[in-house]
């Protein structure tokens, strides 16, 4: 079974995020969206909350599921047996950054791939940095997040 570890943060999963998880579902037998716990990010929600909101996003695509994980990555991909992480690139911007760790993970373990996707052109635009900023500020994220998304963001920001 070839297994693809596609990790992030996910703080909060966008539209560009779903469609490469769709993308990769269709070249993986298995995808699991591994939410990252990164102390040093002081992210808007709770892990159990950002796993929550993929669970949702994901609970009908029949080959993907949900998991945390902490500490190396490249120790979370052999623990799972996959064959690959996915990550991906919305522009040139992001490539310099995504290329420096994909070659430190290929020499802590050269037996796993990194692969790189691009989300749809409408979602390069996107991250969820902009999409947080723009619901703090009231601003209508509902073409850039699922509805479920957008409504713990309003809820979150509401103070509920």
């Amino acid at each position: 079974m070839r297994t693809a570890i596609y990790p992030g943060s996910f703080d909060p999963l966008t539209n560009g995020h779903l469609d490469v998880i769709q993308r990769a579902a269709k070249l993986f037998d298995r995808v699991v969206v591994a939410v990252a716990r990164n102390e040093d990010k002081q992210p808007l929600f709770g892990l159990d909350e950002r796993l929550a909101l993929v669970k949702q996003a994901v609970h009908h695509l029949p080959d993907v599921e949900a998991d945390t994980f902490d500490g190396l990555l490249i120790e979370y991909v052999v623990s799972r047996k996959a064959q690959a992480i996915v990550r991906g690139l919305r522009a040139v911007s992001d490539f310099e950054f995504e290329f420096q760790l994909a070659l430190m993970n290929r020499k802590l373990n050269e037996n796993i791939e990194t692969i790189f996707m691009m989300p749809k052109d409408t979602y390069t635009f996107l991250s969820s940095r902009i999409v947080k900023e723009i619901a703090r500020l009231g601003g209508d994220v509902g073409a850039f997040v699922p509805a479920h998304v957008r409504t713990a963001l309003t809820n979150k920001f509401a103070g509920t």
